[in-house]
């Protein structure tokens, strides 16, 4: 993979159970719409309001493509109108990064 988008979430910590449904559900839509989850984050303890997901491309092209695939899939639509309507994401920051070669072990399906 060439690019990742790393999302910073701050969430509702009282809903951390919620957003882990959410976070379940994008593990299904994620990978049907072309992008290659590498995973969802979710604070262990308290009350932190951090979440994490990282998601891979091989260019922004290509997540260009994920994205536009992404606003037609029902089960998204259905996800995200679920998240909005509970406020589960209060903020979301998206980035992108690539990863320095040789420093990230992917499984070989990743390759």
């Amino acid at each position: 993979m060439r690019i990742t988008c790393f999302i910073r979430y701050q969430i509702d910590p009282f809903q951390k159970d919620a957003f882990k449904k959410y976070a379940e559900h994008c593990g299904r839509i994620i990978p049907r719409c072309g992008g290659h989850l590498l995973g969802y984050f979710l604070p262990y303890e308290g009350t932190n309001d951090v979440a994490w997901g990282l998601i891979a491309f091989d260019s922004l092209a290509s997540y260009e493509a994920y994205r536009a695939r992404l606003r037609t899939d029902k089960e998204a639509q259905e996800n995200f109108a679920t998240a909005q309507s509970k406020r589960l994401i209060l903020r979301e920051e998206r980035n992108f990064v690539e990863v320095v070669e040789g420093t990230l072990n992917l499984p070989s399906k990743l390759d």
